[in-house]
C-alpha cells in the first residue's frame, strides 16, 4: 500500500527520502544487528547501510540496497547519522509485529540533515503514525579492511549447516574455534565447554559447500558472547561468506532473501580472541 500522506512543505530539501510499501522488510534487517541500543546510518545512492558495533571487537553491518525502496533518494554524496536503534525500531512496529493476512505497514522516513530528527510516517489501514526521533553526532567507526585482497580463505555455506552447528555445539564454551584449511580438515567448527571439546567437520565435496577458496591453514579463536548477537541473521539466511584475513579477523556475511525475493545482506565482523600457537592444537 502506498504511502498517501506526504510530510508538510518546507523550503528545506530533505537530504534522505525514502519509502517502502512495507516496513517489515527493514525491521527485520535492522532486528538482525540490534545488538547494542544505537546505530550509525550511511545514506548513499546505493542505498542505506546501519552499522552497530560493540567495544571495538564486532562490528555488524546491515545493507538495505536503494532498489528494495519503492523511492529512495539521497542529496548530497553520502549522508550520515547517529541514532537509537532500540527507538527505531519500536517505531517501525508501532502497528506491531504480525499484521494481518495482506496488510502491511508502508514507510516513509525523511532527514532534514545534522541537527534535524529522522521523521517517519507510517500508514496501515488507513491509520497514519507520525514519529520524530532525535539523531545524533555519529561515532567514529573501526574499519576492517575487508577487501578481497586481504582476505585469506572463504568458504560459502548454506545456511542450514551453520544453524546446525551452533545447535549441535557446546556453547557453555567460552570460545568457538574455526579452522579453515585446504587439507583436511577443511572446515573445522569447535568449542570446548564444560561437557569436554566438540567438533564438527565440513569437508569441502559437502552438500552444503557452496564455495571453497582456502590458501592456507587458519586457526582462529572467537569469544561466543561475541558471536551469539549474529545467529539473528543466521536463522534469517539462505547462505553465509565465511572469510578470515591474514590476522585472523572474521567476516560472516549473510545473504537475507525477503518476502518479496530481494537480497539483502547482513554482515558481521569479529577480532579474533587469542593467537592460537601449534602446541595449543
Amino acid at each position: 500500500m502506498p504511502l498517501s500522506t506526504q510530510p508538510p512543505g518546507s523550503g528545506e530539501p530533505f537530504l534522505l527520502a525514502a519509502s517502502l510499501d512495507n516496513a517489515r522488510h527493514l525491521s527485520s534487517l535492522l532486528r538482525a544487528v540490534h545488538f547494542q541500543d544505537h546505530a550509525t546510518c550511511f545514506a548513499t545512492a546505493n542505498g542505506l547501510r546501519v552499522t552497530v558495533e560493540d567495544a571495538k571487537c564486532i562490528q555488524a553491518n546491515a545493507f538495505i540496497q536503494a532498489e528494495i525502496f519503492q523511492e529512495f533518494s539521497v542529496q548530497e554524496e553520502s549522508v550520515t547519522f547517529r541514532i537509537n536503534l532500540s527507538v527505531l525500531l519500536d517505531c517501525l512496529t508501532i502497528f506491531g509485529t504480525s499484521s494481518l493476512p495482506g496488510a502491511s505497514t508502508a514507510l516513509r522516513m525523511c532527514y532534514r540533515g545534522y541537527g534535524y530528527p529522522l521523521t517517519l510516517f507510517l500508514e496501515e489501514g488507513g491509520v497514519v503514525t507520525v514519529c520524530k526521533i532525535n539523531t545524533q553526532e555519529p561515532d567514529e567507526l573501526l574499519d576492517f579492511d575487508f577487501c578481497s585482497t586481504n582476505v585469506v580463505n572463504k568458504i560459502i555455506l548454506q545456511s542450514e549447516g551453520l544453524r546446525e552447528a551452533f545447535a549441535e555445539l557446546d556453547m557453555t564454551s567460552e570460545v568457538l574455534q574455526i579452522t579453515m584449511s585446504p587439507d583436511k580438515p577443511y572446515f573445522r567448527l569447535s568449542t570446548f565447554g564444560n561437557a569436554g571439546s566438540a567438533h564438527l567437520d565440513y569437508p569441502r565435496d559437502s552438500d552444503l559447500m557452496e564455495a571453497f577458496h582456502c590458501n592456507r591453514t587458519q586457526t582462529n579463536r572467537y569469544k561466543i558472547s561475541l558471536l551469539k548477537p549474529s545467529t539473528k541473521a543466521l536463522a534469517l539466511s539462505c547462505k553465509v561468506s565465511i572469510r578470515t584475513d591474514a590476522q585472523g579477523f572474521l567476516s560472516l556475511q549473510y545473504m537475507i532473501r525477503n518476502e518479496d525475493g530481494q537480497i539483502c545482506f547482513v554482515e558481521y565482523y569479529c577480532c579474533p580472541d587469542e593467537d592460537i600457537t601449534e602446541a595449543e592444537l
